[in-house]
């Protein structure tokens, strides 16, 4: 679609973000943000989820979430980026995860060829207008499940600024905006020093 979100990210702000995440501290900040760790939340709302699933993370960046999730035991683990530089150091990270170039708004696998679909930080980072259209192919592409962790708000859908910037984040309620999937499981996760929430979340097609 190429969006004024996706030029973002292949661009320097993405590049700096790639930067960032690559930064040991991100992983140990995130005990010190919420009082958790991501493995435990990851374990708490996977617990039911088969190791033999075959899963995708949209917006996979160096692979920091998959890399978790391998060493939970998952093995057949897949993942897509927008920006080139951050797949291809995920590839030298992580050797034995099928990570591949791709966009949110039209993902390179045919429709239902995942048992789970997941993003970590992604939905904030495209537009309202845009939403609907990457919400239908993470729709399109699991066979059973949705899992997301993104910021929260139930105040409707809200733009604040990000490193300086407008119209490169927004939080909402994104489990209401899944209209055809059940919700499993949903926990806010508050950060300890300021108001902020981000909300965890498992989904699934059928009864």
């Amino acid at each position: 679609m190429d969006t004024l979100q996706e030029k973002a990210w292949m661009g320097k702000l993405g590049s700096e973000y790639t930067d960032r995440n690559q930064d040991e501290i991100t992983r140990k900040s995130w005990f010190e943000k919420h009082g958790i760790t991501r493995h435990a939340l990851n374990k708490e709302f996977l617990k039911h989820i088969p190791k033999d699933s075959r899963i995708l993370e949209v917006g996979c960046n160096i692979g920091n979430q998959l890399s978790l999730l391998q060493k939970m035991g998952y093995k057949d683990l897949w993942g897509i980026d927008i920006q080139k530089d951050a797949v291809e150091k995920a590839k030298e990270c992580l050797p034995h995860i099928n990570i591949v170039n791709g966009s949110v708004f039209d993902i390179p696998f045919k429709d239902e060829f995942f048992d789970l679909v997941f993003t970590s930080g992604v939905l904030i980072h495209i537009s309202p207008d845009d939403i609907t259209k990457a919400l239908d192919e993470i729709y399109r592409c699991t066979k059973s499940y949705v899992w997301g962790y993104e910021y929260y708000t139930s105040a409707g859908y809200k733009m604040i600024e990000w490193r300086g910037k407008k119209d490169l984040l927004w939080k909402t309620d994104f489990v209401n905006l899944f209209h055809d999937l059940k919700c499993v499981k949903q926990k806010i996760i508050p950060y300890a020093k300021s108001d902020n929430e981000s909300m965890m979340y498992l989904l699934k097609k059928g009864n």
